[in-house]
């Protein structure tokens, strides 16, 4: 093992593209269980989507152009609602954008917290850089107002140019505001102490659940986690805990469990990524490699007459065709192999990030790979 990793560190350092993510793989690893907070959550304990309608001003001419309808009538009933009457006519736009502000409401947010705002434009701006955001009212989908955002942006990214030429740098179109909202009404969430608590796994897996219940009973000497499927438990709250609910939480959150996964290989065909898990198992199969270089390449000889005759003079292309093939390799994978050793075999035949994408698909479609095959 060690003389494979240290031919794998050899070879990243001539330059193989893939083979840093296969070292982190390969490396010994002792297996940490994660808390059951990180892998699970109470039912209910959820953050909610807040969305609203503003105006960005303050813009150095990259806002809305007068074309946009929706911009120009905002800024005029804005003016109106403020006490100034003003013709449609002459409102002029360039330094205001029309937006979208969007935010999250965490679980047990109270009144007078502040939470980050996104915002984004929505017409035909060049930029928000160096814009405000109005007072902005954020409604849930029941329709009420949870939050009011309003400040300067932070838009990390610039935008200048001409009609010939224009220089941009990362997304000068959407901006974010750290704290920008004020929460002004709170979603109302109590735990019942004389109830139980319901946990919902973020992934679900019958055996992760069923390894969270039993660390919760162990740990408590007693039955108080029930499985109900895949995704969800049950945990009856003990009575020295009705008092400290929070304690009870604290406690079951911060219990070790070493969650199961699906095996899996992720590939990204568009930027050549390849991952796989350390559950991924082969059945024998026998991998070739090689390349087939073809070339094709035409040319024209010219026939002349000779001077003074009646011929004419002709074209004549010519084909030339050249195939070579690099010298492949087959290897066998016996049965049941690790991550290890297949990455050490498919090392040994010389294969490039999208040569494994190819190999992978090929194994998977022979029906001896034991694991599930995702293509982003």
């Amino acid at each position: 093992m060690k003389e494979f990793q240290k031919h794998i560190f050899a070879d990243f350092l001539t330059g193989w593209p893939f083979t840093l993510l296969l070292i982190l793989l390969l490396l010994p690893s002792v297996a940490t269980a994660a808390r059951i907070k990180d892998i699970a959550q109470i039912e209910g304990v959820r953050s909610n989507q807040l969305v609203g309608y503003g105006l960005v001003i303050g813009l150095n001419g990259t806002g809305d152009s007068d074309s946009t309808q929706f911009t120009v009538q905002s800024l005029v009933n804005m003016m109106e609602r403020l006490g100034v009457t003003v013709s449609r006519d002459d409102v002029k736009v360039d330094n205001v954008a029309a937006v979208i502000v969007t935010a999250e409401l965490p679980p047990f947010a109270k009144a007078g917290t502040t939470i980050d705002v996104t915002v984004s434009s929505i017409g035909d701006a060049d930029s928000l850089a160096g814009g405000s955001l109005l007072m902005t009212p954020l409604k849930a989908p029941d329709g009420n107002i949870y939050a009011v955002a309003q400040g300067p942006l932070i838009v990390g990214s610039l935008a200048f140019g001409g009609k010939a030429a224009k220089v941009q740098k990362n997304h000068p179109t959407v901006g974010r505001l750290p704290g920008g909202a004020l929460v002004e009404r709170e979603i109302p969430f109590t735990l019942n102490p004389d109830s139980q608590l319901r946990y919902q796994l973020a992934e679900a897996d019958f055996t992760t659940v069923s390894r969270i219940a039993a660390v919760i009973n162990n740990h408590f000497k007693s039955p108080l986690a029930t499985p109900v499927d895949s995704a969800s438990l049950n945990v009856a709250i003990p009575l020295p805990y009705r008092e400290r609910l929070v304690d009870f939480v604290a406690t079951l959150e911060g219990l070790p469990v070493q969650p199961d996964a699906t095996a899996k290989i992720v590939v990204n065909e568009k930027t050549g990524t390849i991952v796989m898990g350390e559950g991924v198992r082969i059945a024998t199969v026998a991998v070739s490699h090689g390349n087939l270089n073809l070339v094709i390449s035409e040319s024209a000889e010219v026939s002349q007459p000779f001077p003074f005759s009646q011929g004419e003079t002709v074209a004549i292309p010519q084909t030339d065709i050249a195939a070579s093939e690099d010298e492949g390799n087959l290897v066998v994978l016996q049965m049941g192999v690790s991550i290890g050793d297949v990455a050490q075999a498919l090392n040994a035949i010389g294969a490039t990030p999208r040569d494994l994408i190819a190999i992978f698909q090929a194994i998977k479609a022979s029906g001896a790979l034991h694991a599930e095959l995702v293509v982003l």
